[in-house]
């Protein structure tokens, strides 16, 4: 009687191949190590002084009815747009940021309707500065002018991207100076560099805000600091 053989199908031949060839490199992919490193944090810090400065104002009316006020406050900021046309403001620095006309009540009695006394008429404008040593006189045109409510003055810098970039490149160099130290302390030499991340967002030099200045108080703009970290992992090899 003859033995029947059974042939297995070729798809499960194949699938044992590739197992056994999964099984054979498994030893080798196991026995790779992550490369030796030293990671640091670089940091960064300048100090500038602002370039730019921001004023809010605005004039503020009251009246009776709400044409009153409307037309009151109209009339009040024309003029102060006028003097700041006057004083060289450019057009383009000074914009119109609140308009607001609000009805005034006075107190009601218990479970009665409120009794409407007058409106009130509100419009501020911001005015950009590209000089910081105006900002005085500024206040002063404005106050003359007829605007009975400066909001407050903010400083910056205008060139915030570029000084970012001088950050960068300092905080680099911070974090090797810093990676050159451990290495030669631990008996290594540093390789390059396999990472580079910037620690958080890098937020451009903030606005600093100053309460409403007196009329011909003195401006003192002081420096905007920016500061920024890096983190960086160097790949070291044996002191040769």
């Amino acid at each position: 009687m003859r033995a029947v053989r059974h042939r297995a199908p070729r798809s499960l031949a194949l699938a044992v191949v590739l197992a056994a060839a999964i099984l054979i490199g498994a030893p080798a992919h196991a026995q790779t190590e992550p490369p030796s490193v030293i990671s640091v944090t670089g940091e960064a810090r300048i100090s500038v002084p602002p370039d730019l400065a921001q004023i809010d104002a605005g004039v503020t009316t009251e009246a009776k009815t709400a044409r009153e006020a409307s037309d009151a406050n109209n009339l009040a900021m024309g003029k102060v747009l006028v003097a700041l046309k006057s004083a060289g403001i450019d057009e383009k620095d000074y914009q119109t940021s609140r308009l607001s006309l609000q009805p005034q009540s006075a107190p009601s009695r218990p479970g009665g309707p409120p009794t409407i006394t007058g409106y009130r008429a509100t419009n501020r404008v911001t005015i950009r500065l590209r000089d910081v040593t105006k900002v005085a006189n500024v206040i002063d045109t404005l106050v003359g002018a007829g605007a009975n409510d400066i909001g407050g003055i903010s400083f910056m810098v205008s060139q915030a991207s570029k000084l970012l970039d001088d950050a960068r490149e300092q905080a680099i160099a911070d974090a090797r100076r810093k990676a050159e130290i451990y290495a030669r302390a631990a008996g290594v030499t540093l390789g390059a560099p396999l990472a580079i991340s910037e620690g958080g967002a890098p937020a451009p030099i903030v606005f600093r805000r100053m309460a409403a200045a007196p009329e011909q108080a003195p401006i003192a703009q002081g420096e905007e600091t920016l500061q920024l970290s890096v983190s960086v992992s160097w790949a070291i090899k044996p002191a040769q």
